[in-house]
């Protein structure tokens, strides 16, 4: 049996912008019954939901026993910068090798909510504005395979960003300026290598951060068999 799309949805877009936002931190429990009530939806719709938010990373079903907003330890963080930074570097030659006025428009717009948010401090923002300009240098690169690849990264990749939002953000806002310049000026090798240093600089960073907000001793089994159900925050 199939849920309603608009309910399988609603539940999918709520929980997955609670988990990116950090309302949820990684590793808690998600109880059905209190999430169903809350969202007001019935288990059918938010197992759905919950399996879509599986097959993106940001959840871990436990077979018989329930579900757990996914970890992000350090290995998971370093393999994150492992693909980001070869296929990152990748879509932003791509980018500046087929700039034009009309491509670049969106990218130009990205940059723009980029510079507004940064001044604006609002690390929610912040982190949503600078996964939207790394997302759309990947459309930019007009890639269908690559694009594919990198889809399902996103949203682990803007959670990221909101896991380590204390790393500078004018800082990152300059280079992401330095980014946009390459590719706006058609500079595809430079593009490239200015991508590689931009996501390379966070990586020890992030995986320091990592190792203060997961558990060495994270078991899912043990956790997701729990009795007390805790009600998630709104």
């Amino acid at each position: 049996m199939t849920a309603p799309a608009s309910l399988r949805d609603h539940a999918y877009q709520t929980l997955k912008r609670r988990i990116v936002e950090v309302q949820l931190r990684p590793g808690a429990r998600l109880v059905e019954r209190d999430l169903a009530a809350e969202l007001d939806v019935s288990r059918i719709p938010l197992r759905e939901a919950l399996r879509m938010l599986a097959a993106e990373g940001l959840v871990l079903l436990v077979p018989a026993k329930g579900a757990l907003v996914a970890t992000f330890s350090p290995a998971d963080v370093r393999d994150l910068f492992d693909i980001r930074e070869v296929l990152e570097s990748l879509a932003a030659r791509l980018a500046a090798e087929r700039a034009t006025p009309d491509t670049l428009a969106p990218l130009t717009h990205r940059m723009a909510e980029a510079r507004t948010a940064t001044v604006s401090g609002d690390l929610r923002r912040i982190a949503a504005a600078n996964a939207a300009f790394h997302a759309e240098i990947i459309a930019m690169a007009a890639n269908p395979l690559l694009s594919n690849v990198m889809g399902p990264l996103a949203a682990r990749t803007e959670w990221l960003f909101r896991l380590t939002a204390s790393r500078d953000p004018v800082e990152q806002c300059s280079e992401h300026e330095e980014l946009y310049g390459h590719i706006a000026s058609g500079a595809a090798d430079e593009a490239a290598t200015s991508a590689f240093a931009h996501i390379a600089a966070g990586r020890e960073l992030s995986i320091t951060l990592a190792e203060k907000w997961s558990d060495p001793d994270f078991d899912p089994e043990l956790i997701a068999r729990g009795r007390r159900r805790r009600r998630v925050e709104s």
